[in-house]
């Protein structure tokens, strides 16, 4: 049996690929399935079918996404998911999945930003929850038992190689002892240890990279992190709440607080159609130096454009904002800031199969790296899942198939199980929530867009403070759930992906992407190297192979005029 924990997109793309090949597969998620967090992606998803562009090709996809990546990406992983990319679409198809198409009946592909071609597909702009919808069916076709409300507490591991999970039911309190043959992480990123993110208030806490490196495995990369442009600044409860970039491609303008239509002293070529590392900066160093609004931010406005094309082209975004604030975009401007928004690093994998440093264990999707380097190509990541999705499932299918005899460890079991005996029984004066913010705004302060030496290492000393103080928490579930200890949980995540991130933000001493070092503001050619990171072993610099001659010979500026900014 394999165990896949997360039911997001690249949980049961692997599920599906598992119970296809007739290999029993469990697939566990704390968030309910239909509603885990690729539900939330809106652009679309990439592939080079040449339906509008008959000159494209996964070649030129590939070096469009290598260029992004300030030469960061993996270029086999890049080839991999390039060349997978159409087989990706065609599963999707396959399992029923509805895209917008032309009315010749070919799949309609339109621009995003340092795209050469027209590549992402997409289904109005809900194309992550069309997906979700589409693999969910699917799985339920193929009878893929699927927990939902389950949190994965420790992967169980022998002699270097996993033998299953152990984790809690979020409402009763159940204990789950699961024994597999193989386990597949795909249980996000870490981007909701800021203060601001485009994930919602208990996912993406890092669980994916506790889980690993607890284990025995390493983290890639995990200062890279993509900070979104447009995030609402209220309400508080839903700030980071992405405002889509479709907004700004539709020709929504940004203003400081003085009224200045700011983009024109950072790209005054492509003004709002910038890259999002670029957008991101802008407005962080308007509010930085005083330019922002009351709250902290810039103004987007599309209250110029017609009603018409706002009700047709950007419905979502009407609706996010009349829902959340009363405000109708079509009189009045939209008050955001940058927000967190993907982890480009992750789980070091292989990039043939993404299996990981212990036998067994693989990581998929956000919880993953090699990819997306220091700036993702928009639309990627929702084809990556796919692609890995399927490539790992088969892997490990393959390797529990090949396994005669499994090892379990009573004493790993039991460290599982006292672990959160442990914290049921902690009745300390700290606040696990209080404690979370701490450290989202640690990490806000001294780790957002724009970094430096001195406040990397002071948010280093405060999160050693907020460490001791986590030894003296409070758990308190009560007659709603086990929540209380699910955030407690969170907050362990959370801590260790802030470390990794800190340790390694201080050891780029470089600008690449969307790491902004102020006290070192050019790109260091030395630099061109992954940073692996493990609590053991500290970082180590790692070589990215040189890109194949067929792919480098297309790597060119491309131009981002009429398109959708990512």
């Amino acid at each position: 049996m394999v165990l896949v924990i997360g039911t997001g997109g690249a949980g049961l793309r692997a599920a599906i690929e598992l119970a296809e090949a007739g290999v029993d597969v469990l697939a566990v998620g704390k968030r309910p399935k239909e509603d885990a967090h690729t539900a939330l992606a809106a652009g679309g998803i990439n592939a080079a079918l040449s339906t509008m562009d008959p000159e494209d090709s996964w070649q030129q996809h590939a070096a469009d996404t290598l260029k992004e990546s300030y030469l960061l990406a993996d270029p086999r992983t890049t080839q991999i998911v390039t060349q997978g990319a159409a087989r990706g679409i065609d599963d999707l198809e396959r399992y029923g999945m509805a895209f917008a198409r032309e009315e010749d009946g070919r799949i309609s592909q339109r621009f995003f930003g340092a795209h050469k071609f027209r590549r992402t597909a997409f289904a109005g702009d809900y194309t992550g929850l069309e997906i979700q919808r589409t693999l969910v069916g699917r799985a339920g076709q193929l009878g893929i038992p699927v927990l939902d409300g389950v949190y994965i507490t420790r992967l169980l591991v022998h002699d270097g190689a996993v033998f299953g999970a152990y984790g809690f039911d979020l409402t009763d309190g159940t204990r789950y002892l699961i024994h597999a043959d193989a386990v597949i992480l795909a249980a996000g990123g870490h981007t909701r240890i800021w203060r601001r993110t485009s994930s919602r208030r208990d996912e993406n806490t890092g669980d994916s990279f506790r889980l690993a490196v607890e284990a025995g495995a390493r983290l890639r990369d995990p200062e890279l992190v993509q900070f979104h442009p447009s995030g609402i600044i209220e309400p508080e409860n839903a700030a980071g709440t992405l405002v889509s970039e479709a907004a700004r491609g539709e020709g929504g303008i940004l203003r400081n607080a003085l009224g200045e239509r700011f983009m024109s002293r950072y790209d005054p070529a492509r003004m709002e159609l910038s890259t999002r590392d670029r957008v991101a900066l802008a407005s962080y160093t308007e509010i930085k130096e005083g330019r922002g609004t009351p709250n902290g931010g810039v103004w987007l406005d599309v209250s110029h454009l017609p009603r018409q094309t706002i009700m047709t082209r950007l419905p979502r975004v009407y609706q996010t904002l009349l829902d959340l604030q009363m405000l109708d975009i079509t009189r009045d401007p939209i008050e955001i800031a940058p927000t967190a928004h993907y982890s480009m690093g992750g789980v070091w994998v292989r990039p043939e199969d993404h299996s990981t440093d212990v036998r067994g264990l693989y990581a998929i999707g956000e919880a993953s790296s090699g990819l997306h380097g220091a700036n993702r190509l928009g639309g990627n990541s929702l084809i990556e899942l796919l692609v890995f999705g399927r490539i790992t499932g088969q892997a490990a299918a393959a390797y529990s198939r090949s396994l005669t005899a499994h090892t379990r460890s009573a004493s790993a079991t039991a460290r599982a199980r006292a672990e959160i005996d442990d914290l049921l029984a902690a009745d300390g004066p700290e606040n696990v929530r209080a404690l979370q913010r701490a450290l989202r705004n640690t990490m806000t302060e001294h780790a957002g867009v724009v970094r430096n030496e001195e406040g990397l290492r002071a948010g280093l000393a405060e999160l050693s403070e907020i460490e001791k103080r986590m030894e003296k928490v409070g758990v308190h579930p009560d007659i709603a759930g086990f929540q209380d200890l699910a955030h407690a949980f969170d907050l362990l995540s959370a801590a260790l992906a802030a470390r990794a991130t800190l340790e390694a933000a201080l050891e780029r001493r470089e600008t690449r992407g969307c790491h902004n070092r102020s006290d070192y503001p050019d790109l260091d050619p030395a630099l061109r190297v992954n940073l692996v990171w493990s609590p053991t072993t500290g970082i180590t610099h790692e070589s990215i192979p040189p890109v194949p001659d067929e792919i480098a010979s297309l790597m060119e500026e491309v131009s981002t005029e009429g398109k959708l900014a990512e």
